[in-house]
């Protein structure tokens, strides 16, 4: 049984790491998680802050990558990276209890802070040699989807304090992105997710409602069942609803009743339909995690490695996980697939820092055309959970066994079972 719980709690929120014979070094799970994201976003945000990721940014570009401004690796990166590590630097940075660990996480998570508005800054200053390619690729319309969704996981800590030209400039930029015709799959969100947010941030001025309703509509249309998601008229078994479908849905809801928006839609009833088919797509991903603390590697876009997890580090984040998982089981879990990709197996990282294309080390060959190594932060968006505070239960509780390794070591564990939507949506006139 030891061997297949291989994380084994030493008390509540910790597991043994590097241990020898002689010493066994005990390093809270939360530690290992902050470590990690801080590794990842230092050298895109120390770079970008003094205007020098174009100059520094050791890139890496698909054997098969097509004809597209190769400039869009930044822009990328910067928006990926920033989508993923916003919740954490939310966080106030009142220390709890005065531990070191606790005062060396408030130092990273304030100077990473502090580099981030400077980036966002010069990501939109035409004087910037950090200003990025805005409007030369359709690929833009991707990442300012999620430069504008790292502005909504952290409103006040990352939007609200930008100077006005600043904010003036990301609204202009976003804007100008209408003039892009989205592909008919999940880059419906990456529009509603920008126009909702203007809805947000301006006051519900200046946002097209049209690609707003035109993408709730259509993803209504390619839910399959069991929280999946088509994407587009034709099913994909891929990690599509992972990166993309569950939670920029959500904030798109979010985002319109944020904003108050009273249109023909009753955004109140899509998104508590949507949390719930998160809820279920979450169960499928913590049980798709084996003892080992792999998961299954199919479809497309795989080098974006833990971002196939985002709904399940989503839902801890937003205190929303399922009756079905505790908050223990499901820490551990997360946390053993951290430890297999990024400790126990093949560097994840080039020499320079940054990100190298693959999915456990260096694999250029699992890239697909659009991949460069400014694709791959989308790694990051599993580091969620960070933004709740180190008290909360998530992080306090005990580990436990997760799924996987209950039903393959002989425990009793839940049977899985269909679930169907409940709450139906008319329009309201």
């Amino acid at each position: 049984m030891v061997a297949l719980f291989v994380l084994m709690p030493t008390a509540a929120g910790t597991t043994k790491v590097n241990a020898t014979r002689a010493k066994k070094t005990v390093q809270t799970d939360r530690e290992y998680w902050a470590v990690q994201a801080y590794k990842m976003a230092q050298p895109i945000l120390e770079n970008m802050a003094k205007g020098e990721l174009q100059k520094n940014m050791v890139t890496e570009f698909s054997p098969s990558f097509d004809k597209r401004n190769r400039k869009v690796v930044y822009m990328e990166a910067f928006g990926r990276l920033m989508a993923g590590i916003a919740p954490w630097l939310a966080l106030p940075d009142s220390v709890s209890g005065g531990s070191p660990a606790d005062i060396k996480e408030v130092e990273m998570r304030r100077q990473l802070r502090e580099w981030a508005l400077a980036a966002y800054r010069n990501a939109v200053d035409p004087q910037s040699p950090d200003y990025l390619c805005w409007g030369v690729s359709g690929q833009n319309l991707v990442d300012a989807a999620y430069i504008a969704e790292s502005f909504v996981r952290a409103y006040d800590v990352l939007w609200v304090p930008l100077d006005p030209t600043t904010k003036e400039r990301y609204i202009s930029e976003f804007q100008k992105l209408r003039s892009i015709d989205p592909p008919y799959t999940n880059w419906l969100l990456f529009s509603s997710t920008i126009e909702s947010f203007i809805a947000k941030a301006n006051g519900r001025r200046g946002y097209d409602e049209y690609r707003v309703h035109s993408a709730i509509r259509k993803v209504e249309e390619w839910y399959v069942g069991d929280g999946w998601y088509a994407d587009g008229p034709t099913f994909a078994f891929d990690y599509y609803s992972s990166y993309v479908f569950h939670a920029m849905y959500l904030e798109t809801l979010q985002n319109m009743l944020d904003a108050k928006a009273n249109t023909r839609l009753d955004f109140q009833k899509y998104y508590d339909r949507a949390l719930k088919r998160a809820q279920k797509y979450s169960i499928i991903l913590e049980r798709f995690i084996s003892p080992e603390g792999t998961f299954p590697v199919f479809g497309r876009s795989i080098p974006y490695r833990l971002a196939a997890l985002q709904p399940l580090a989503l839902m801890a984040w937003y205190d929303k996980l399922p009756a079905e998982l505790s908050k223990g089981q499901v820490r551990a879990a997360l946390t053993k697939v951290m430890h297999r990709m990024f400790s126990e197996g093949q560097s994840q990282y080039n020499d320079a820092g940054y990100l190298t294309i693959g999915f456990c080390g260096q694999q250029p060959d699992v890239a697909d055309w659009y991949t460069n190594n400014g694709s791959l932060y989308m790694t990051s968006l599993c580091f969620m959970p960070l933004g709740l505070p180190a008290t909360h239960p998530f992080w306090s509780d005990q580990a436990e066994p997760w799924t996987q390794v209950r039903a393959w070591g002989g425990q009793p564990f839940p049977k899985d079972h269909r679930w169907a939507d409940d709450i139906v949506t008319k329009d309201k006139w």
